[in-house]
C-alpha cells in the first residue's frame, strides 16, 4: 500500500500532525510536504487553516521577496540566538543583517499578516528601533514573546512605552515578556480578554505593577489557563492598611490551571482576593523570606481546587539559597502534571526550617492529611550550611502539622538531626508528635551507628505507648 491510496482527509490529518510536531532544527516543515507532488501541494494549501499554516520568517532576506513565492498565509517572525557553534557560542556573521530584515518587516507594510513574534535576543542596541516599530496595532497578532539579554538589576532594560501595540491586543492568545519592564502593561491586558497564556518573567524594579491593577485585569481573563508572575526582587509590598477588604463575590477564572508566583506574601494575598480557580491544579509559589506570612487567601484557593485535593504526598527540599515544600500524587512524582510547589528564598537553615514551619501550621490546607513525606537535602547543598548548634525544636516545628503521617523518610544529614530531636521526647510528647507514624526510612550513607542510638529512646517510647515504630533503610535512587 501507498499514499496514493489514502483518501483526502486521511492525508490532510497526517499533514496536520507532521506540520504540528515540534521538529528539532526544522523550520517550516510543511514546505517539504508541498514539494512532494501536486496533489500534497493541493491538499496543503487548500487547508491553510486545519493544517495552522505559518510563513516562518527569521530575517534571511526582506520579506517582500520571501512572501512573494508563497501564497498569502499568515507569518511567525522568529529572532533567537544565531551561533556558528553552539559550544563556541559565537554569533552568527549576518545576524545583525538579519535583525535589520526582521525589524524592517515590523515596519512594512506586511506587518499586518504577522500573527507571532518570538525575539529571545533583545540588547541594548536593538532596543530602540524594535520599540518604535511596536507602537501600532498589530491586527492578526496572537503570539508575543520578548526576551532580554544583558540586563540586570543594576543595570535593567529600558521601559515599554504605553503606546506598545498601540495599547490594544484583543487577538493575543499567549504573552510572554522576560526581564521586559512594562509597568502600564495592565492597560493593554485589560483589552486582551482572549489571553491564555500570560507570563512575566524576572519583572524588573523599574517594571513593577501594582497587585490592585494587576488583579482588576485578571477578571477580565475568562480564557486564561496559565499565568506565570515573576518579580525578580522583593519590592516594598503594598501597605496593609490600605489593603482593601475581600470582595463579597469574587470573579471566577474558569480556566485557570496553572499558576507560578514569586514575589512577596502581601502581593499574593492582593492578588488571590479578589479571583477564584476552581480548576487549578498546578501551582508554584515562591516567596521572598519573610518571619510572618499570613496567607488565608492562598489557604483558600488551594482549598477551593478540586483537582489539588487528591495530593497525598509530600517533599521537603533543603538547598543553599531555599527551602521547598512539594505535594504530589502517589501515582506520578514531584513533577507529576497535578502538584502544589511552595519555595522560601532564604540561605540560614534555621530561617528555612522556622518559615516553613510557620507556614504549614497556619494551618496550610492537606497537610494534615498526608501520609507520607520525604525530607532531603539538595545534591550540590554544601557540608557548611548544616547548622550543628540550632535547636532540634525547628525540626519538630517542621513535622509537628503532619499528624496523618505513617511514613516518614530521611536522608542520611538530616536523619541524623531529626533522630536526634525525636530522640529527646518522651513520654505523651512522643505520641502527640506524628501520632500516626508507623515507619521511619533512613538513606543511610555513611554508618547508621549514631542514628540507631539517637532514634532508640524514641522507638522505645512509642512501643510502650502502643504506638511502635519501625526503623528501615530508605533505598532511594541516587
Amino acid at each position: 500500500m501507498t499514499t496514493d491510496v489514502l483518501p483526502d482527509d486521511v492525508l490532510v490529518e497526517i499533514f496536520f500532525h507532521v506540520n504540528t510536531t515540534d521538529w528539532p532544527y526544522v523550520q517550516n516543515p510543511w514546505h517539504a510536504l508541498v514539494h512532494v507532488c501536486r496533489r500534497w501541494r493541493y491538499l496543503v494549501f487548500a487547508f491553510p487553516r486545519r493544517l495552522n499554516l505559518r510563513l516562518e520568517y527569521r530575517g534571511h532576506g526582506p520579506i517582500s521577496e520571501v512572501l512573494g513565492v508563497w501564497p498569502f498565509l499568515p507569518v511567525t517572525l522568529v529572532s533567537s540566538v544565531e551561533v556558528l557553534s553552539r559550544g563556541l557560542g559565537l554569533l552568527h556573521p549576518k545576524s545583525d543583517q538579519r535583525w535589520d530584515n526582521r525589524v524592517a518587516a515590523l515596519e512594512s507594510e506586511h506587518y499586518d499578516r504577522i500573527c507571532e513574534i518570538r525575539i529571545v535576543d533583545m540588547t541594548d542596541s536593538r532596543w530602540k528601533r524594535f520599540t518604535e516599530a511596536m507602537q501600532k496595532p498589530f491586527p492578526e497578532l496572537t503570539y508575543l514573546q520578548v526576551s532580554a539579554l544583558g540586563y540586570g538589576e543594576e543595570a535593567p532594560a529600558p521601559v515599554l512605552p504605553d503606546s506598545f501595540l498601540g495599547g490594544s491586543a484583543p487577538h493575543l492568545r499567549e504573552l510572554s515578556l522576560r526581564s521586559i519592564p512594562f509597568p502600564s502593561i495592565t492597560r493593554l491586558l485589560l483589552s486582551a480578554n482572549g489571553l491564555v497564556t500570560l507570563t512575566l518573567w524576572n519583572i524588573p524594579d523599574s517594571g513593577y505593577i501594582s497587585a490592585d491593577a494587576m488583579s482588576t485585569a485578571l477578571t477580565t481573563m475568562t480564557r486564561l489557563e496559565s499565568l506565570i508572575l515573576e518579580f525578580s526582587s522583593p519590592l516594598s509590598p503594598p501597605d496593609p492598611a490600605s489593603r482593601p477588604l475581600p470582595p463579597p463575590t469574587r470573579f471566577v477564572l474558569p480556566a485557570l490551571a496553572e499558576l507560578m508566583f514569586k514575589g512577596v506574601f502581601e502581593y499574593l494575598e492582593v492578588l488571590l482576593a479578589r479571583i477564584d480557580a476552581p480548576f487549578l491544579y498546578d501551582l508554584y509559589v515562591v516567596f521572598f523570606i519573610d518571619f510572618d506570612f499570613d496567607l488565608p487567601q492562598l489557604r483558600r484557593i488551594i482549598g477551593h481546587a478540586e483537582e489539588l485535593k487528591a495530593l497525598n504526598h509530600a517533599q521537603v527540599l533543603i538547598s543553599n539559597h531555599a527551602i521547598q515544600l512539594d505535594l504530589y500524587h502517589k501515582t506520578g512524582s514531584v513533577y507529576h502534571r497535578e502538584r502544589l510547589m511552595l519555595e522560601i528564598n532564604c540561605g540560614e537553615l534555621d530561617w528555612q526550617l522556622s518559615s516553613l514551619a510557620h507556614v504549614c501550621s497556619s494551618p496550610f490546607p492537606l497537610i494534615s492529611t498526608i501520609e507520607n513525606l520525604k525530607i532531603r537535602e539538595s545534591d550540590l547543598l554544601p557540608s557548611s550550611h548544616w547548622n550543628d548548634n540550632m535547636e532540634d525544636t525547628r525540626w519538630l516545628e517542621l513535622l509537628d502539622p503532619f499528624t496523618a503521617l505513617k511514613n516518614l523518610y530521611l536522608t542520611d544529614e538530616i536523619a541524623r538531626r531529626v533522630c536526634g530531636a525525636l530522640g529527646g521526647l518522651s513520654g505523651e510528647r512522643s505520641t502527640e508528635l506524628l501520632p500516626e507514624l508507623r515507619n521511619l526510612f533512613v538513606d543511610v550513607f555513611r554508618s547508621s551507628k549514631n542514628i540507631e542510638k539517637a532514634i532508640r529512646p524514641f522507638v522505645a517510647a512509642r512501643q510502650l505507648s502502643g504506638h511502635p515504630v519501625a526503623i528501615d533503610r530508605w533505598r532511594r535512587w541516587r
